[in-house]
């Protein structure tokens, strides 16, 4: 180590005039291959402000031993030196820069001499040192004690010439050095000669030292008098300065006594001032003008200029009983005189304005009911706006009232739902009777148009959600017999023109009841919330914020959102139009307690309606769950009265709907085909055509799938699946194989037309049912048209199953070439068109005309009997080779007499 030192020193140190003093052999963590140095390093110049230094050696890339530099650091620049742990060996520390390096000492013993090393420097050289953590205390204590003699340093690293601030020899002292040993020419030869006569040199110079110390005796004496005298002078000084003190403490105590006087004359003329101002703001603010007690005691309360008067009297009277006054304060005569005096204002305006609001709503409940007659003609709601702002102008007074005399506006509310609660139980029955005669009328009307003949259909199809699939089957049975006219699947399929029409007509009626009840009911509510201020405590703030935007009662506000069109289309730019925040704030009990009061009937008016529709034609439920799931999915505030009404009734919707799909269920199920003639497309295999077809268009306007509806899907066609089995198997007529292939073909096609998601594992089944349904019809029906070529080759195929030879089985005597060709002579060409002939009009007559699967099955048999020829025919090569004998046709022939059998029909 100590021969790396010198080299270090020498090779890297030396010529940038630095002296190294510490070092130490260190790997990174983690990389313990690539080793070098961290050494701590001097600066030799004294002009320099840089003392310390921290420097990373490596060795060079080149051969050899040389070192340079690769990373330096300044020592003021360290802020904290981590060595780990104080308790426990480890050779790891971090030395913490602005960022922080990981290092790994060669050993536990170099790890601790190196960090004394920085502990020193740092000691040392530096103003503002590095925290050392982790460190043992007996590394930093040892520094701390003075070096003594004979202390020898534990560590190697030479940190006793630190000590004693070795100091390299400049070149005059070099040069004078040289001078020397130039003048004495034993000084290199004889070393001990030299050093003897430097000895005697040395002891003449301390002679001449002795000597001239003790020729100056006289002048130490004489700067040791000088020194006593100084002190006397000095002595003499501090006494007369304590006198002075002792003076200024007398001044300073006056000085005080005036300060204190001072401050307590300041503190009564605050005192004086403070009562002053508080006495003035007492009295300006119990003091209430002329002008407001007489609009008080005699304001008219029916002109707005008269209204906006008693406003202001009322809020100027409520900050006047409102003041905050000091306790102290309110047991003055004067306030409280003043305070009964208030009351007694407030007691009588609060009766008066009571009366005339009692009065008011009782006179625009009577009024409003005499002009209900004229709206309904319209099929409109009649609308309140008109007694909206005609009331809009006492809402801040209906706010006074109600802090100041919360039995009064109790009894108000009560009287404003008591008196309008009737009327607009009225308007809403009304309403909800013209939207059913409008359906009504619609019924009879397309009951004309459909003429006599079809008037006992339309009747059974309008029997409400107990009408099943039942009745549309026998009807849909009833006027195409087999089902084969495609008229009747027509009809079946897409419902006839007086169900479209009637359903057509029942969404726009229901969606003008909607249209109508939202805004209406609305703008009620909005019109409560402001008048009776039911905003709840939390939602203060809001209102606070949306009134100063609007301005004061006066401005005219912008509508509701969900209804703005409405208001511009309806209302105009009317005083009533206030507006409310984007995102509806939560409505109260308090709010929907009043709701409930004013339209006591709405909910029962409209499950009459529901039910009513529903009677009509169970088909209506779905128009009916889509509408109301629209309005119970856009309700910017579920907690509404008309969210909660509107959801009570969307339960009930779902359970007429879920009545109307079980219903279909058990029509499906109770669904029987006539016997004597050929099954085709099932009746209910149309209906549910029609049924997801128009469902489909119903949801079409819908942002979001509703899972009612998918769920019945799934129901219905699981149902259907299992029926047409049923079916299938029970018909005498058409082969099972053939009204399974047709009704899943016709599934498969429905589906993938409808493209409903969850209905794509069912597509695939009815896909894959049908596809297996096709191969057994066609494999059963084929048969073996050629049965004694077949019996021959079976034979022939046991024989080699059962170990004999492909090539001996032609001379078994069974199945010899002469036998072979025997059988083959049966089978001429003629005769096997002649069978396909037949085949072919079988199928003709077992498959229907609608589904138009005859080509397809054609084919099919086509690749079967192909696929038996070519069987045959490779028997023939492997068993009887080189014999010379073959089919009496080729695959050629029986490509064309099936494609000539297909074009003759």
């Amino acid at each position: 180590m100590t021969a790396i030192k010198h080299t270090l020193h020498r090779d890297v140190f030396l010529p940038h005039d630095e002296r190294l003093v510490g070092f130490v052999h260190v790997t990174k963590v983690g990389r313990k291959k690539k080793t070098s140095f961290l050494c701590a390093a001097l600066n030799n110049d004294h002009e320099s402000s840089v003392k310390a230094r921290v420097c990373q050696v490596i060795k060079k890339t080149d051969k050899g031993e040389s070192y340079k530099k690769k990373s330096t650091w300044l020592l003021r620049e360290l802020k904290v030196v981590d060595g780990k742990s104080s308790s426990k060996e480890t050779a790891e520390f971090d030395l913490h820069y602005e960022k922080i390096y990981k290092w790994v000492a060669s050993s536990v013993a170099d790890k601790e001499a190196f960090i004394s090393c920085l502990w020193k420097l740092s000691q040392r050289c530096l103003v503002q040192k590095p925290d050392f953590i982790n460190v043992p205390k007996q590394l930093l204590e040892e520094v701390s004690k003075p070096s003594g003699v004979g202390h020898t340093p534990q560590t190697g690293d030479d940190m006793a010439v630190l000590e004693e601030d070795y100091q390299a020899l400049t070149g005059k002292e070099e040069s004078d050095l040289a001078l020397l040993m130039s003048e004495s020419q034993a000084a290199i030869s004889n070393a001990e000669s030299f050093a003897e006569q430097l000895s005697k040199q040395l002891s003449v110079l301390d002679g001449a030292n002795i000597h001239s110390i003790m020729g100056s005796e006289d002048q130490v004496l004489n700067l040791m008098r000088l020194l006593d005298d100084g002190i006397n002078q000095a002595e003499k000084i501090e006494d007369r300065l304590d006198s002075y003190d002792k003076i200024l403490q007398n001044v300073k105590d006056q000085m005080e006594m005036m300060r204190d006087k001072d401050s307590l004359i300041n503190t009564r003329n605050k005192n004086h001032q403070q009562l002053l101002e508080d006495l003035d703001s007492l009295v300006s603010q119990l003091d209430l003008d002329t002008r407001h007690l007489k609009a008080l005691s005699d304001g008219d309360l029916s002109t707005p200029g008269g209204i906006y008067e008693c406003t202001n009297a009322a809020n100027a009277l409520r900050n006047c009983m409102a003041v905050q006054i000091h306790q102290a304060l309110r047991k003055m005569s004067a306030v409280e005189e003043q305070q009964k005096r208030y009351s007694k204002f407030s007691a009588s305006f609060a009766k008066r304005l009571a009366h005339h609001l009692n009065n008011l709503f009782i006179h625009q409940g009577n009024e409003m009911g005499e002009t209900l007659s004229r709206q309904m003609i319209d099929f409109k709601i009649p609308q309140h706006h008109s007694s909206h702002r005609d009331l809009t102008p006492y809402a801040d007074l209906m706010s006074w009232l109600k802090n100041a005399d919360p039995k009064s506006f109790k009894e108000l509310s009560q009287v404003y739902t008591t008196s309008l609660s009737r009327l607009y139980t009225k308007e809403t029955q009304d309403f909800i009777e013209c939207a059913k005669q409008r359906l009504g009328t619609g019924t009879k009307t397309d009951k004309n148009k459909l003429g006599a003949g079809l008037a006992g259909q339309s009747a059974s199809k309008l029997s409400g959600s107990s009408t099943s699939l039942q009745g549309k089957i026998h009807d849909a049975r009833g006027r195409s017999g087999s089902m084969q006219s495609v008229d009747s699947a027509s009809l079946s399929m897409h419902g006839s023109d007086s169900d479209l029409a009637m359903r057509h007509l029942f969404d726009q009626v229901l969606d003008k009841v909607f249209s109508e009840l939202e805004p209406f009911c609305l703008a009620e509510q909005d019109f409560c919330v402001r008048f009776f201020h039911l905003v709840a405590e939390s939602q203060k703030g809001e209102k606070e914020e949306e009134d100063k935007e609007g301005g004061d009662i006066w401005q005219p506000r912008k509508p509701v959102q969900s209804v703005e069109n409405y208001y511009m289309e309806n209302l105009g730019e009317g005083l009533f139009q206030r507006r409310v925040s984007t995102q509806m704030r939560h409505i109260n009990e308090e709010v929907r307690g009043m709701m409930r009061d004013l339209f006591p009937c709405l909910e029962t008016n409209l499950d009459d309606f529901f039910s009513y529709s529903d009677r009509i034609d169970g088909f209506n439920s779905m128009y009916m769950l889509v509408r109301m799931s629209q309005h119970v999915n856009k309700a910017q505030n579920t907690g509404s009265f008309l969210s909660v009404t509107f959801a009570s009734c969307l339960v009930k919707i779902k359970r007429n709907f879920d009545r109307f799909i079980q219903n279909q269920i058990r029509a499906i199920q109770e669904c029987r085909v006539a016997k004597k003639t050929k099954c085709g497309i099932i009746s209910f295999v149309h209906t549910f055509e029609d049924f997801a077809n128009q469902a489909e268009s119903i949801f079409r306007g819908s942002e979001n799938r509703h899972a009612h509806l998918d769920k019945s899907y799934v129901t219905l066609v699981a149902v259907i699946f299992e029926q047409i089995a049923r079916i299938a198997s029970e018909h005498p007529k058409t082969p099972r194989e053939v009204v399974m292939m047709e009704n899943f073909h016709h599934m498969f096609s429905v589906l993938s037309a409808l493209k409903i998601p969850c209905l794509e594992n069912d597509r695939k089944e009815a896909k894959q049912t049908y596809q297996d349904n096709l191969y057994q019809y066609t494999t059963h029906l084929l048969g073996r048209p050629m049965e004694k070529l077949h019996v021959f080759f079976d034979g022939v195929q046991n024989r080699v199953a059962s170990g004999v030879k492909p090539e001996e089985v032609g001379y078994q005597l069974a199945f010899s070439k002469q036998e072979m060709r025997k059988v083959i002579k049966e089978y001429p060409g003629k005769e096997v068109k002649k069978s396909l002939e037949h085949l072919y009009k079988k199928i003709e007559k077992q498959l229907c005309e609608e589904e138009n699967l005859l080509q397809v099955t054609w084919l099919a048999m086509q690749d079967v009997f192909i696929r038996q020829c070519k069987s045959h025919e490779d028997i023939i090569n492997k068993c009887y080779p080189d014999s010379g004998i073959s089919l009496e046709f080729t695959v050629g022939d029986v490509l064309q007499y099936f494609s000539d059998i297909a074009q003759s029909h």
